[in-house]
């Protein structure tokens, strides 16, 4: 028997599939190693989990059909699957909608359309996003909120992908929990990320471009806590007719001013900071209420924003002297 992780090379992918692995798992990873946003550093986390004996990687495009239905056929015994295959960024979705659009929806139906011919599967646990939740005023975001007035190409095409499950669920009778991550960070993180570049552009002495606002916040969830709370979330799978979204924060939302004050602390150097208009995309608050998940699974995030940055720095200095 084997998990199946998507995106195995991606942020949340690769430490999912490293905790899996740790725990003595076998893992088939999926990844076509697209070059955004960096690819030397997902070829660097490739290369940590190609040394564990029990790591298989297929470098498969998702958006191609007659890929995902050959590892069907040379892996019948894939009892769960890890979905994190996707294009992330909220920006970067309103200067290419179409890559979006192939990766998180087309590609999203591929993996669909792979579970149901896996006769032993018995969970597929997926990647949503709080952007879902997009122009929404009520805080804190709960699932049982409208999602029906995104901000972003990003939020339709992750939606859509709920969409997508729900439907596949009621007719496959596929058991399908999303996970609706809030501002995910840590090591091993993405570049693009406000936290990766505000701590790049502190250690080298750039300016740190802070967008107007005394209310921009964001629920910045740890990454370690995240993977606990996926590897929770796969032990209780739904009713195989059933798909759910769980939100999956640190319910306790940080103010990007405060995020700056922790990286200087850590970094132990002064930022120099430079202000800008909001962008419109970019949503001025998220709150995750987690009493789901927390009822479902005893789940609760555990690690305070300074000690999770500091993490994260002792990684980002190691890897930028490697």
């Amino acid at each position: 028997m084997a998990f199946l992780v998507t995106g195995a090379a991606g942020f949340i992918g690769f430490h999912v599939a490293r905790a899996l692995l740790e725990r003595g798992e076998r893992v088939v990873g999926v990844d076509n190693l697209t070059p955004c946003p960096d690819p030397n550093l997902k070829k660097s986390r490739l290369l940590l989990l190609e040394q564990y004996p029990g790591f298989f990687c297929h470098g498969l495009d998702i958006c191609q059909p007659d890929h995902l239905m050959a590892l069907a056929a040379k892996e019948p015994n894939i009892r769960g699957i890890f979905h994190f295959a996707a294009q992330a960024g909220v920006r970067y979705s309103l200067e290419n909608p179409y890559v979006f659009a192939d990766t998180n929806v087309r590609g999203h139906v591929g993996v669909l359309e792979l579970a149901r011919r896996l006769p032993r599967l018995e969970h597929l646990v997926y990647a949503s996003s709080s952007s879902v939740y997009g122009r929404n005023n009520k805080l804190p975001f709960s699932e049982t909120d409208p999602v029906d007035q995104p901000g972003s190409f990003y939020a339709v095409s992750k939606r859509s992908a709920e969409l997508a499950s729900s439907t596949y669920s009621y007719l496959y009778g596929i058991p399908q929990t999303g996970l609706r991550f809030f501002t995910v960070y840590g090591p091993w993180g993405r570049p693009d990320m406000a936290y990766y570049s505000f701590a790049q552009a502190i250690r080298e002495g750039r300016p740190v471009t802070l967008y107007d606002g005394k209310a921009l916040s964001r629920d910045f969830t740890y990454i370690a806590d995240v993977v606990a709370a996926v590897l929770a979330v796969f032990d209780k799978p739904p009713p195989g007719d059933k798909a759910r979204v769980l939100n999956v924060g640190s319910q306790r939302p940080q103010s990007v001013r405060k995020l700056i004050d922790v990286l200087e602390e850590v970094l132990d150097t002064k930022a120099h900071i430079r202000m800008a208009p909001r962008p419109a995309a970019d949503v001025e608050k998220t709150w995750a209420d987690i009493s789901a998940i927390r009822s479902l699974t005893g789940w609760r995030p555990a690690t305070e924003l300074i000690d999770g940055l500091a993490s994260f720095v002792r990684w980002y200095d190691f890897y930028a002297r490697a």
